[in-house]
Parts: C-alpha cells; structure tokens; sequence
C-alpha cells in the first residue's frame, strides 16, 4: 500500500500542476487510507505537502507573469489568520466523541472526513460543471476588488483549510474570478501562492500539539513536488477542461467512497 502511496503523491503535484486545485483533495485519502495515517495528524501533514509543493508551483508563473501580487496579499490575509487559529486553537478542542446520533458515535476522525468528503463531493460538482469565460473578455476585464466578499471567503477558506487540509483551490479560483476580475490564468497563478502561505502558515499551528513523522512527510512532499513539474509541463499539451471534468468525476467517487467508508461500512 505504500508503493501506492508513493505513486499518489506524485498524482497530488500533477493535478496542482495542471489544474491549479485538487492536490489536497487526493492527500488526505492518501494519508489516511495508504500510508495510516490518523486522520486528525493527516489534515496537519496535508498542509505542509500541499503548502510547500503549490510554492514551488507558483514559482515559474510569478516568472511568467500570472501571480497577482496585491489579490494574494488582500485575500490571503485573513486566510492565513484563519488557518493558523484554526490548527492553533480550534482542532485541538473539538471533543472525541463529537455527537452521538441514535446508535452512531461521530469521533473526532470521523466528523473531520466526514467534512472533508462533503467538501469533495462539493468541490467535484463545481469541477465537472465548470464553464470557462470567454478568454478575450476576461482579458479585459478591469480588475476591481470586492473587498468584504474577498475577505468573508478569505476567512472561511482559511477555517475550512485548518479543519480538514485541504488548500480550497476550487473555492479560491472562483473567487478571484469573481470578486477580483482576475483571468483564469492569472487566478490559477495567484491561488497557488495563496495556498502556499495559508496553508504552510497553519501547518506552524500544528508544531506544538503533534509529533511529526518528518521521514514520510518530505518523502511525499518531493513526490507531489516532482509532481507539480510534470503537472506544469503537461498543462500546456493537455486540455485543461477535460482534464478538470474527468478529475470531478473521480473527486466525487473518492468522496462518496470515503462517507460510504467511514459512516456506513465502517460500522
């Protein structure tokens, strides 16, 4: 199973690479279902994978131009404060058992895969009906900020980011579109490294409450590292809206998988 793992790993960095999202996504289940990973530590590990593989992702498009400096600061922001007080203070007080409901005990592992499965399943939805605006318009586009609509989501993405691990790339992208008149390109560009700080930033917030094994987090890092390379070379042979809905396609049975698993096998 960790041969498996190994090669997911490099599965997390192709998809950061070619899609600019869907990284933590597959880490996670990665963790937690091939290497045995408790989950709670996996959100935490989750971070720093996906953290340190989106910078260097990030990295060749500030070169080429397709970073937003100013959106990266404003959004990112109070997503970093989010995240950090979230592994910081938050996670460590969620009580195991969360809820019982009828014969059904909810711990603390469970309630957090359970978060995350429903955000996959959310996130999949979004993957494989996505529609592109035209690319000439977008261009074009003056960039004018919405300023409480991008920190209200900044927050929550950086809430949602320390709870489960996830880097939030499918909710960044749409929200820089949208509240930042950013083009795809720039907005694929500027969430990488916007997932890079928030999420290495909450990752810090995880050093004085776990141990980490440091062995297998830098193994898999350079894997997904390895990955975002191959992942960024592909991207410009690859058409990315396909690519992006067949990889809905397999976020959303991962998610129904992992509820299936945890909530209803599992018992």
């Amino acid at each position: 199973m960790e041969i498996v793992g190994y090669l997911a790993s490099i599965l997390i960095g192709v998809s950061l690479g070619l899609i600019g999202g869907g990284g933590s996504i597959l880490t996670v289940p990665v963790l937690v279902y091939l290497f045995g990973v408790e989950p709670v530590l996996a959100t935490g590990y989750s971070l720093f994978i996906v953290g340190t593989t989106s910078l260097v992702g990030a990295l060749p498009k500030y070169r080429d131009g397709m970073v937003n400096l100013k959106t990266a600061v404003i959004f990112g922001i109070p997503s970093i404060l989010a995240v950090y007080a979230t592994r910081a203070w938050l996670v460590p007080i969620i009580p195991n058992p969360v809820f019982s409901l009828g014969g059904l005990e909810v711990t603390k592992a469970m309630f957090l895969l359970g978060i995350f499965a429903f955000l996959m399943v959310f996130a999949s939805f979004s993957m494989i009906r996505s529609k592109n605006a035209d690319p000439e318009t977008a261009e074009t586009m003056p960039q004018k900020f919405n300023y409480p609509m991008i920190l209200l989501e900044g927050t929550v993405v950086g809430i949602l980011t320390g709870l489960v691990g996830a880097g939030g790339g499918f909710l960044i992208i749409p929200a820089l579109v949208l509240f930042s008149k950013l083009p795809m390109k720039q907005a694929v560009g500027t969430s990488l490294l916007i997932i890079a700080a928030k999420s290495l930033f909450g990752f810090l917030g995880d050093l004085s409450n776990y141990k980490m094994d440091w062995t297998l987090l830098f193994s898999v890092t350079i894997l997904a590292i390895a990955g975002i390379i191959l992942g960024n070379v592909l991207s410009r042979k690859i058409n990315g809206d396909k690519l992006k809905k067949a990889f809905g396609w397999f976020v959303l049975v991962m998610g129904i998988y992992i509820l299936l698993k945890e909530f209803y096998w599992g018992k």
